[in-house]
């Protein structure tokens, strides 16, 4: 699964916990959850947990607390699907 497939397959995920709509119509790799879309960090968590199931991948506490920006999320979800 390559990046723009990953991220078409994320924004659904991620929008309902997004504040900055304009910076969500600019999603990109770059992206960062906190500062750029003004997601708290309570909902990285269900964000964790949604990705968790729409790929059906696990994703252990070392690989969540990296998933703070869209390029680390991606590599993650990448690595991931690689060991499956």
């Amino acid at each position: 699964m390559n990046k723009e497939e990953i991220i078409e397959k994320l924004k659904p995920i991620v929008k309902p916990f997004v504040k900055d709509e304009e910076a969500f119509n600019s999603i990109n790799e770059k992206t960062h959850f906190i500062t750029d879309l003004n997601i708290n960090s309570a909902n990285l968590v269900d964000i964790v947990l949604d990705v968790e199931e729409a790929f059906d991948i696990e994703i252990d506490n070392e690989s969540m607390e990296k998933m703070l920006d869209l390029e680390n999320t991606i590599a993650i979800i990448q690595t991931k699907l690689a060991g499956k």
